[in-house]
């Protein structure tokens, strides 16, 4: 069927709207600031693509019948579980983009001005942006009853996170030495470190 089918698709379209426009408030402020050391990869970039195809394949999947040979059908409780998940990821994403302020940028890279942000969300985790994607890929799997649409971006998210994050703390390592490595003692990576 042609067409938003359920309130969960026009909930995450909505949710998807929303975390398009975050992101692209916080790329209009950032995009100013000269790098001091960058890392961009032909992987990174094939991943960070595949990561956007990804989250768009529902697009496909609610406004044309491509994908419709992979529905599966969930009780409607795990829509509402995926709601608030997507939720989750949106407040994360904002906060995580507002904290880490004009320190953000989309590809791996040390601006001269770059400080090392401690505060707000990453007080508790070092990728609050990657915990609000691994949310969202979690949530699309639960609002959309596709196999393709509704977990493509969780199947990409896994090796992304896995290869990008790595290169990311070696650059804060030799940035910010011995501040980055207490930091690390104190935080978790995408869930909050618990302890005295």
């Amino acid at each position: 069927m042609l067409g938003i089918d359920n309130i969960f698709e026009l909930i995450f379209i909505v949710g998807f709207v929303a975390g398009s426009v975050i992101r692209k408030i916080y790329t209009f402020r950032c995009r100013h600031g000269k790098a001091v050391r960058k890392h961009k990869s032909v992987v990174d970039i094939i991943l960070i693509s595949a990561g956007g195809l990804a989250m768009a394949a529902p697009l496909f999947y609610i406004f044309t019948p491509w994908l419709d040979f992979a529905d599966y059908h969930f009780p409607e409780w795990l829509g509402w579980i995926g709601t608030a998940v997507f939720a989750m990821a949106l407040l994360l994403l904002w906060r995580s983009h507002a904290d880490l302020g004009r320190n953000w940028s989309a590809i791996l890279q040390i601006k001269q001005e770059h400080s090392l942000v401690t505060n707000g969300i990453y007080r508790y985790i070092r990728h609050p942006m990657y915990a609000a994607h691994l949310l969202w890929a979690m949530a699309q799997g639960l609002l959309l009853e596709n196999w393709l649409a509704g977990w493509a971006f969780l199947v990409v998210f896994v090796p992304l996170y896995l290869i990008r994050v790595p290169k990311e703390e070696r650059m804060m390592l030799e940035q910010f030495d011995e501040q980055y490595n207490q930091y690390i003692t104190r935080t978790g990576g995408i869930i909050p470190r618990f302890r005295k």
